[in-house]
């Protein structure tokens, strides 16, 4: 049976339904994507690695299980795809970086493993910002397989370091992916590319397995066409795991039977769209004017932190121990990026002392973080300043004369939660998003605003012409 084109960008909640009522097999949702990774997948340099064999074996079981009356739950026979951070049995993991593009790591990460238990056929590895953009890259042109391309706009860069997640689920070459945030990298690639992604609070999700780029920062997540789908794969790959001391002891169910409902409470930050650009600042406006219909809105400051600082020196400092064997054996000069093969030498003379008292004010950001948004449901800001911006240009180029809060670098260096939507299109017809910060592991709550809005809007509906 062909599978109708349409589905290509279907929610996860439309593919289900299809696969029970008949209209299609799991066998065919795959060929079907699986053509697709090989096919379109070079086009966006998106693709590390198609599992089709494997792939197409997982999925003929499914099937079967599925006639038989066992069902997984909504991710039962959905095709999927994960950053190539990680581990899979038998597979190439190369962590977008040149050294490791042959190189297989004999086990399968945790989120691999929940996502198989749960009834999902990984289809593919999709590229990544090599190291996860650890190395300190300045362009888009920091991966062997090549720069994130932009499914709205080829010549515009998808995102880092999550490029092939970003990519793939707005090209329709799979439903949903996992991708890996440690400052900005779900954000920016979902923003980018007109997709929903949730970032998880630290904890929430086991890393074992996964590459290792800052043991206090690092977070996996969803990316999907819609809010509701990153609820749903987040609540197959959530939840404690004994082999991985940093995963909360806390389970994790979606829907939450507690969900608050509306009117939900909403903080603005206090210049947030100042200094963004115009088409950004127009849809953010817009996307307050939505939220006005079933939210409660006050305006606020962020605490006199040094949100960025803290987790620029927390994060460069746990990468350099992380990875320093590659400058030891010379490997680090394999990388692609110029910038990335000098940058950890200075990372690694940074004396202890800083690392220590940066993570002193860590705690101290938690701390205010936490004593700010306990009255409120989420936080309310643009994703990000600007659309994506041309591969062929430093980024530092093509973002100057915007600035944004510090509630991304606050957001990560604190663990606490975010979900972004899409909220219009700016400049050059590309992407903007609107996203929700909350308080740590209240990721549901954040979903059901985000939820509510895209009920209330069609912006998730809209995808690129991808031939």
């Amino acid at each position: 049976m062909a599978v109708d084109p349409g589905l290509a960008f279907a929610s996860v909640q439309t593919l289900a339904a299809e696969l029970r009522r008949g209209a299609v097999t799991s066998v065919e949702l795959t060929e079907f994507f699986l053509d697709r990774c090989e096919q379109i997948g070079p086009k966006f340099n998106a693709v590390t690695t198609v599992l089709r064999d494997d792939a197409l074996a997982d999925a003929a079981k499914l099937d079967q299980r599925l006639k038989a009356g066992e069902d997984l739950g909504p991710l039962h026979g959905i095709p999927c795809g994960v950053k190539d951070l990680l581990a899979t049995k038998g597979h190439p993991t190369s962590w977008g970086a040149a050294p490791y593009r042959d190189r297989v790591i004999d086990a399968d990460a945790a989120v691999v493993t929940r996502l198989r238990k749960t009834g999902a056929v990984l289809i593919a590895k999709l590229a990544m910002v090599e190291i996860a953009g650890g190395l300190g890259y300045q362009q888009a042109n920091a991966s062997f397989t090549g720069p994130g391309l932009n499914p709205w706009d080829a010549s515009r860069w998808s995102g880092g370091s999550s490029t092939g997640p970003g990519s793939a689920v707005a090209a329709g070459l799979v439903p949903f992916a996992i991708g890996s945030e440690t400052w900005g990298s779900i954000m920016s690639p979902a923003c980018y590319c007109g997709l929903s992604g949730l970032r998880p609070t630290y904890g929430r999700v086991s890393r074992r397995g996964a590459m290792a780029l800052s043991w206090t920062m690092d977070k996996l997540g969803p990316m999907c066409h819609t809010a509701d789908d990153c609820g749903l794969v987040l609540n197959a790959i959530a939840g404690p795991d004994p082999d991985d001391p940093t995963a909360a002891e806390r389970d994790y169910s979606y829907p939450d039977a507690d969900d608050p409902g509306s009117p939900f409470r909403i903080a603005t930050i206090k210049g947030s769209a100042d200094r963004v650009q115009e088409g950004v600042a127009e849809n953010y406006r817009a996307a307050l004017d939505v939220l006005g219909d079933y939210c409660e809105f006050e305006e606020i400051e962020l605490p006199d932190l040094p949100y960025n600082d803290a987790a620029d020196l927390i994060l460069s400092c746990e990468a350099a121990a992380a990875f320093e064997d590659i400058v030891r054996s010379g490997e680090i000069q394999e990388m692609t990026a110029e910038e990335d093969r000098w940058r950890m030498y200075s990372d690694l003379a940074t004396p202890a002392k800083d690392y220590i008292n940066a993570l002193r004010v860590r705690g101290k950001i938690q701390q205010a973080l936490d004593k700010l948004l306990k009255p409120f449901d989420a936080v309310v800001t643009p994703t990000l300043v600007a659309v994506a911006g041309p591969i062929d240009r430093p980024f530092r180029e093509w973002a100057q004369g915007f600035t944004s809060t510090d509630i991304g670098g606050a957001g990560n260096v604190a663990g606490i939660p975010a979900i972004t939507v899409p909220s219009g299109f700016g400049e050059g017809g590309l992407p903007t998003g609107v996203q929700f910060v909350g308080r740590a592991f209240d990721e549901n709550r954040l979903i059901a605003i985000a939820r509510e809005y895209q009920q209330r809007t069609d912006w998730h509906t809209r995808h690129p012409e991808v031939v």
